[in-house]
């Protein structure tokens, strides 16, 4: 079975997003995957600047992620939308991590090269965040050119806030969150290397 990563674009402790790729995970372990949560709190980067990387080099936090992405044969990533788009954070992110070098005795590695991904978003909204989505599609199917393949089935989950308990878990099954991760997990399957 596939190794897959959960992460949201949100480094709020109690991010809706956050609580999605946890569901979504859940969803993927139910189904046979080894799972690695990321919680991007837990990696903070510099903003990218061409001239802070040829001063200072790749930071550690993102050759730390880059490192677990290559391990890992594909990606989900729940993204807030803000102001129509996805978030800084995790652009900033991805920034970093498509950047050349940064694993020793590679500098050709690829964070993204033969990758499956998946996306969602969650908002307290009643369009669930489904505006940033085709941004944060797009800016994975450019990374495609590199062998990232972005799953057809996405989740918007509107009027998020409702749909979790205390604990932070689903308080019931989300037939399109389960249709997305089911179709992640049978392709990270089908072209895991």
């Amino acid at each position: 079975m596939p190794k897959l990563i959960f992460l949201a674009g949100s480094a709020r402790k109690d991010s809706l997003n956050k609580r999605l790729a946890r569901a979504a995970e859940k969803i993927a372990q139910g189904l046979g995957a080894e799972t690695t949560f990321i919680d991007l709190a837990d990696y903070k980067l510099p903003l990218f600047c061409e001239d802070y990387e040829a001063e200072n080099g790749m930071p550690d936090n993102a050759k730390e992620l880059k490192k677990l992405f290559i391990a890992h044969d594909g990606f989900f990533i729940a993204s807030p939308e803000y102001n129509s788009s996805f978030s800084p954070l995790l652009k900033n992110t991805l920034d970093w991590m498509s950047r050349p070098g940064g694993i020793e005795g590679d500098d050709n590695a690829n964070a993204f090269q033969g990758k499956v991904s998946a996306i969602a978003a969650a908002s307290p909204g009643g369009l669930g965040g489904m505006r940033g989505l085709p941004h944060l599609r797009d800016l994975l199917t450019n990374i495609a050119m590199h062998g990232t393949t972005v799953i057809p089935k996405q989740v918007a989950l509107g009027s998020a806030h409702q749909h979790f308990n205390d604990n932070g878990d689903l308080k019931e099954e989300n037939p399109m969150l389960t249709a997305c991760i089911e179709q992640f997990v049978a392709t990270a399957e089908k072209l895991k290397s």
